[in-house]
């Protein structure tokens, strides 16, 4: 059971024999008596006379004709050999067997002592009470269609089993690559162990001599300390003097720092107020309007682009080619609306910081108002309300 679990070996031993009695009988309710039973009646009722002109004639007997037709149609069909039985009975309707005969006998005989119009007239008075046909088709449990069903049946539970022994040994096989495997990784890590417990015994005997030495060492430290007290005391009034006079020299360099933030605050403003030269935004002005023929420029949004550092240039350059070739993919942050009969400014953000401001003229052209910073959008705002 190692490779084969019991809850899938009673399934596989009780499934093939149920199923097949099942099979067995819904074949025999549902497509025998529910069909093929009616048409080999109906066969049989067709074939069994045969020829009636010899019968009309007295040179054989209906129950003759009737046995030799429905043996030679059983013998030939495949029903037979393939296990179905058929119990056929042909009567009269006052009750007279006519097939299976009761009794066999020697037709040759018979023939040969008969007198024919006694036969025929026993033949028409047959005929004329009318024949009834019945029969039923039974397959039987030790047929040839039978046993195929069965095989099969044990055929389908034999690889049911197989499956569920390959997917066992499949994984017991990984079980035991794993218990291995973790096998390994233990004595691996045992034998790393029993290392580190070697490195702490030798760290333990090393440090115990180290204690040993350097308690040696603070003993004789300890009586240098006691016989050279005046000393000491000398040296460390010595080094707070050298540390009072490092102290003061480091707050005059603070001072110092201080003073050069300062002048470098008040050369940025001026760099702000001075505002970019200009070269540079007479040479912006002219690339603009020979690169972008959509969108037009204020004087301030040529100064501020002249005044943004060099990577938000790059991005507001982005902005403005958008503008230019395709302005609806542009994302509006939000509209500045003006006083009343103004048009509306839309703001749009770049690079985080950077702000353009720009609006549609009456002709639906572009117009690009003022460019700056986040820093500068109270002035900016200022601006477009002036307009």
């Amino acid at each position: 059971m190692k490779f084969l679990p019991f809850r899938s070996l009673i399934p596989a031993i009780l499934l093939p024999p149920l199923l097949y009695i099942f099979s067995v009988e819904m074949i025999q309710k549902i497509y025998i008596d529910g069909y093929l039973e009616e048409k080999y009646l109906t066969r049989i009722e067709e074939i069994a006379i045969g020829n009636p002109q010899s019968l009309f004639s007295g040179t054989a007997r209906l129950k003759d004709r009737i046995r030799e037709n429905i043996r030679d149609y059983l013998s030939d069909h495949p029903a037979v050999w393939l296990g179905l039985r058929l119990r056929i009975a042909v009567l009269t309707k006052k009750g007279s067997v006519l097939y299976p005969p009761l009794i066999e006998t020697d037709d040759d005989f018979l023939a040969r002592h008969a007198d024919y119009m006694q036969i025929a007239a026993e033949n028409l008075r047959l005929m004329e009470e009318g024949l009834l046909f019945k029969g039923d088709l039974i397959i039987e449990y030790n047929s040839l269609i039978s046993v195929l069903l069965l095989l099969l049946y044990i055929t389908l539970s034999l690889c049911f089993l197989s499956y569920f022994y390959r997917k066992g040994s499949r994984k017991a096989l990984l079980e035991a690559e794993e218990k291995n495997t973790e096998i390994q990784r233990l004595s691996e890590q045992e034998k790393q162990h029993s290392d580190r417990l070697r490195q702490l015994g030798e760290e333990r005997s090393r440090l115990r001599d180290e204690f040993a030495r350097i308690r040696d060492t603070l003993e004789e430290e300890k009586a240098k300390a006691l016989r050279n007290e005046d000393e000491l005391v000398r040296e460390i009034i010595a080094l707070e003097e050298k540390l009072q006079k490092n102290l003061a020299h480091q707050e005059e360099q603070q001072a110092e720092i201080d003073i050069l933030r300062e002048q470098l605050e008040l050369l940025d403003k001026e760099k702000e107020k001075g505002g970019p030269p200009r070269k540079e935004v007479n040479l912006v002005q002219k690339r603009f309007k020979t690169l972008y023929k959509n969108v037009s420029f204020s004087k301030k949004a040529v100064q501020g682009f002249a005044s943004l550092e060099d990577d938000l240039k790059i991005k507001c350059e982005e902005l403005v080619h958008l503008l230019n070739n395709n302005p609806d993919l542009v994302t509006i942050k939000r509209k500045v609306f003006g006083k009343k009969g103004r048009q509306t400014v839309l703001e749009v953000v770049f690079a985080y910081k950077g702000r353009l401001y720009f609006r549609k003229n009456k002709e639906g052209r572009i117009e690009i108002l003022t460019v700056g910073t986040k820093n500068s959008q109270g002035k900016d705002l200022e601006y477009l309300n002036s307009l």
